[in-house]
């Protein structure tokens, strides 16, 4: 009831940020009830509109509480306040149907089954005991169902699942968690489960319980089961079964890249890993993304084909209430209690959503398909991440969880999008002052990924309501991204951004730097396309948002075969030794795991030049040290060989580690004398975790002292680290305390990757200095 209108006030409210989805509407309805306020709040495609009338004071203390004591999934990013003419309505207060007038608001991430949830599904009282699509306003898909925006059923993949009486009840009670909870369902209205055999299969096709029983069944068996989850499929095997592990590495043709695994709680977790608390804090955080832990030395309970060559785990707690299942309740017959869980794919495809098309896409790696009939609107792989000694975390691969969260831009941009790269791809959408990332694409190349990249834009349009006026992209010729922004730009003539620049602008975005200084860039991956016309990847720029300029450089080196010599780490080490003007003799190991027709071969290759791109990549030169110290020769996967170099360091790192010294001329720093002393160290037996170590603590000083350099040159003491390289973390840690030590400000990755997964936020700030310049 309200106050007489001569002692009133009334005051119209705008709320934008992450609002929607969220339980929002309910949390103002609950907060001006309690203030007996009257009113009303709405849903528009801005935010939240609410309209509030009462006593000066209890609108007062409205307008506090709104912002301070928002629902535990919304972020609230600016509230506006306008005051209008008392209308004296003694009504209470109300929520009004959506005002799809235009406008843009935000979708939240989707999220982890909540506790309360989780609760229902294990009461066997609970009329959603059991119910594998259990969800409420705090939890449960929001990206990977929503078509459209303002978020309402009409535009969800749940859409075609009308509610039952109860759920339509629960829908409705503003008291209810579940009110306004789109994916809201029930055993009587969700969606099903189904259980579907491969083809001349002995396995019984089952639905609902049945399905998630058989499953169970199958995969305590041994058997390869292709689970339908929140963004894709997965491939899910019993993690402690090494036959089954190594045929569905067999099977997806995976070589020797690691797999994640799935834990059926943090008990599983600290049998296989040692998890600090930081990590188990990322582990349990309502993102549940797959997060690097270090392995227990005994791998208890682990196939050793589930991350062969490799101290770190990739490891997720289930976060989908048939995860949840498949684990099994009290009552269950046991079954694992860790399950390999991989990208539902082929080798260098995105991951599969459809139904019939993972029926055909996954023939031949699934013995089976838990599948269920409520659609995927948009693929969205899960997210990975590291946690630093500091507790900060950096991610790897930014997709479930993130994505459609958005990042604030320290500089306003014009409608953009930026394409990124042909490596772990990912869009960008901006316009003024923020930016959204799609999911993690993938590599580009194959058709079905350029597909997937037309459909992630497309959703991205449709959800944040923006249309590019201008489109950004790698300047490589021959990236297919590249390509395809030059079609996707039509009359609008795309701005190419050289590679390294983006990933130190994406550096300087993140961090909140608005470009008006410029600062000492550290630039390593694996390939870039160069100003001319070489592989770039060894980098130090002096760089801001509108230009660069190289300060130094890697000694280059010639790339034997191009990018189709990337797999022969042992022809890398052998270039980089002719190059040093060091022997290719017979007791080292990179010559040993060539035959004399390959010796032959590569040098001829390197004195006449033929089929040679020079390189000053800091990727590939970790690449050939890798195999100069015996540690990897040939490469099943992308970074093998380098990851397994860090891992050798790994285990020799200490205080007492020595290190190598590189060379330094005007512009460039030259690994030979490294070579040279590492050769020399190998005759003398050094183990090879020894020489990895030393070998990293050289790259690290020389970063240190590269800067001092360019410091002297520029003034300039702010350092940002930036591409692939950087997910090293000996590396990344080692150069960061060198630098601080030294005085540098370090600026490093946190929410968005340092590798080309990150490329697109670069693209983008860059782009539109660049059009304002002209």
């Amino acid at each position: 009831m309200t106050a007489p209108a001569a002692q009133a006030v009334r005051r119209r409210v705008t709320v934008r940020g992450t609002v929607q989805g969220v339980g929002f509407r309910p949390f103002v309805h609950r907060l001006a009830t309690d203030l007996a306020l009257a009113g009303f709040v709405s849903n528009t495609a801005s935010g939240v509109l609410i309209e509030v009338e009462g006593p000066p004071e209890g609108v007062a203390d409205f307008c506090d509480r709104l912002a301070q004591e928002p629902p535990p999934l919304a972020t609230v990013t600016g509230v506006g306040f306008e005051d209008l003419p008392v209308s004296g309505a003694d009504d209470a207060f109300g929520i009004r149907s959506t005002d799809r007038s235009p406008g843009r608001t935000l979708l939240p991430p989707d999220t982890a089954t909540c506790p309360d949830c989780l609760r229902d599904l294990a009461d066997p009282a609970d009329r959603r005991h059991r119910h594998p699509f259990v969800t409420c306003t705090h939890c449960g898909p929001r990206f990977t169902i929503a078509t459209g925006m303002p978020y309402d059923r009409a535009v969800t993949t749940m859409a075609g699942f009308p509610m039952c009486t109860g759920c339509a009840r629960e829908y409705g009670d503003p008291g209810d968690r579940r009110f306004h909870a789109q994916p809201v369902a029930c055993p009587d209205c969700g969606p099903r489960l189904r259980l579907l055999p491969a083809s001349g299969s002995d396995i019984r096709p089952a639905r609902d319980a049945d399905a998630l029983a058989g499953a169970r069944a199958l995969l305590a068996a041994g058997r390869i089961v292709a689970v339908k989850g929140l963004g894709g499929y997965h491939l899910a095997c019993d993690a402690a079964d090494a036959r089954a592990v190594e045929t569905l590495r067999a099977r997806k043709a995976r070589g020797g890249k690691p797999f994640a695994v799935m834990c059926a709680d943090l008990d599983a977790v600290r049998r296989i890993a040692d998890p600090s608390t930081t990590e188990l804090a990322a582990l349990t955080s309502a993102r549940r993304p797959i997060v690097l832990l270090r392995r227990r030395a005994e791998r208890a309970g682990l196939a050793p084909g589930v991350c062969p060559g490799s101290p770190h785990l990739g490891v997720m707690l289930p976060y989908t209430p048939v995860h949840t299942l498949l684990f099994g309740l009290p009552g269950d017959p046991p079954g694992p209690r860790v399950l390999v869980m991989t990208s539902g794919n082929r080798s260098g495809e995105p991951i599969v959503t459809d139904d019939d098309e993972a029926l055909t896409r996954l023939a031949g790696l699934a013995d089976a398909w838990l599948a269920h009939d409520r659609p995927i609107s948009s693929p969205c792989d899960d997210s990975l991440l590291r946690v630093r000694p500091d507790g900060t975390e950096q991610v790897l691969r930014r997709s479930r969880g993130y994505v459609p969260r958005p990042l604030r831009l320290p500089v306003p941009v014009r409608p953009t999008l930026a394409v990124g790269g042909d490596l772990k791809n990912a869009l960008c959408l901006g316009e003024g002052d923020h930016a959204w990332f799609g999911p993690h694409i993938g590599d580009m190349g194959e058709l079905t990924t350029l597909e997937a990249a037309r459909r992630a834009e497309a959703h991205l349009r449709s959800l944040t309501g923006i249309t590019p006026e201008l489109v950004a992209a790698d300047r490589h010729p021959g990236y297919h991204s590249a390509r395809w922004a030059r079609r996707r730009a039509h009359r609008l003539a795309p701005v190419f951004v050289q590679h390294h620049h983006a990933h130190i602008a994406s550096t300087m975005a993140q961090h909140g730097l608005d470009g008006t200084a410029p600062v000492i860039g550290v630039a390593f991956d694996g390939t870039g396309y160069g100003d001319d016309g070489t592989v770039w990847g060894g980098e130090i720029l002096l760089a801001d948002y509108t230009g660069y300029r190289r300060l130094a450089r890697l000694a280059p080196a010639p790339l034997p075969g191009g990018d189709a010599g990337v797999a022969n780490p042992c022809r890398l080490a052998l270039a980089r030794l002719w190059s040093a003007g060091l022997a290719w003799d017979a007791d080292l190991p990179s010559a040993a795991a060539c035959s004399s027709e390959e010796l032959a071969v590569l040098h001829r290759q390197l004195t006449r030049g033929v089929a040679c791109v020079a390189t000053s990549s800091m990727g590939r030169l970790f690449d050939a040290v890798s195999s100069l110290v015996g540690v990897c020769h040939r490469a099943g996967y992308e970074a093998q060989a380098a990851l397994e170099l860090e891992a050798a360091a790994a285990s020799a790192w200490g205080e007492g580690t020595s290190a190598y010294d590189f060379g330094f001329t005007a512009g460039a720093y030259d690994p030979a004398p490294v070579l040279s002393a590492l050769v020399a160290d190998l005759r003398r037996g050094t183990p090879a975790p020894v020489l990895a170590a030393r070998f990293h603590r050289a790259v690290a000083r020389a970063v240190a002292e590269v800067c001092r350099r360019a410091r002297q040159d520029t003034g300039l003491a702010t350092v940002a680290l930036s591409g692939g390289v950087f997910a090293n973390a000996l590396l990344e840690e080692e150069c960061a305390r060198l630098l601080a030590e030294a005085g540098f400000a370090v600026l490093r990755h946190g929410e968005v990757p340092p590798n080309d997964g990150g490329l697109a936020l670069g693209q983008l700030v860059v782009a539109a200095h660049l059009r304002q310049e002209e």
